[in-house]
């Protein structure tokens, strides 16, 4: 049915045929008849298919690599507002994949990312204002968006959240604060967390 109703242009059994190609389910693997279906798809305006034709090209699956096809589907899609996209995008910049290292560029996709809710942004952008990567460092700016990871489960902004409050950084010390994300990270196996856990103690 998937086939039947792709040959007729669907772009979202497009999709799923490529899918269904990609992990060998229903059918047999086949991973240049997954790239040929995401390309359709694509091209047609599915995010998902860009951002699956971009990582074919990124890994050389079922088709050449091609860094700068992979980083034009990367940015199509997070144009498009795909978040997933945004994210490999901001790969692309820092390592100058398919496109000219731009450390400014690459933050403001983690930020356009972070602002949508993408949790692994949010770290990623800590970094940047931290070492001043792309923007101008702003300790304050860290803290907030520690915070906003912190609160969503990310483990390591946990840890880097409770070092802002027990060191000053970008917020008033707070003992408390610190011991409370410092038990949290522990709790989710951080073992620098569970080391600073026992100095406390």
């Amino acid at each position: 049915w998937y086939q039947k109703a792709a040959e007729k242009g669907h772009e979202w059994s497009m999709h799923n045929l490529a899918l269904q190609y990609y992990n060998g389910e229903g059918t047999e693997k086949n991973l240049e008849m997954a790239f040929y279906w995401y390309q359709k798809a694509a091209e047609k305006g599915d995010e998902k298919s860009m951002l699956n034709l971009a990582l074919c090209y990124d890994n050389g699956e079922g088709t050449k690599k091609d860094l700068e096809m992979a980083f034009h589907w990367f940015q199509k899609a997070a144009e498009k507002g795909h978040v997933e996209s945004m994210h490999s995008l901001t790969s692309c910049y820092i390592n100058g994949e398919g496109i000219e290292k731009n450390l400014e560029m690459a933050f403001y996709w983690f930020q356009k990312a972070a602002e949508k809710g993408h949790v692994e942004s949010m770290h990623s952008l800590t970094s940047c204002y931290i070492n001043g990567e792309g923007i101008e460092k702003n300790w304050e700016m860290a803290f907030y968006w520690f915070q906003k990871a912190a609160e969503k489960g990310h483990v390591e902004s946990m840890y880097g959240l409770a070092l802002c409050y027990n060191n000053s950084k970008g917020t008033e010390k707070d003992l408390e604060m610190a011991f409370h994300w410092f038990q949290k990270a522990a709790e989710k196996g951080h073992e620098w967390s569970m080391f600073n856990l026992a100095v406390c103690y």
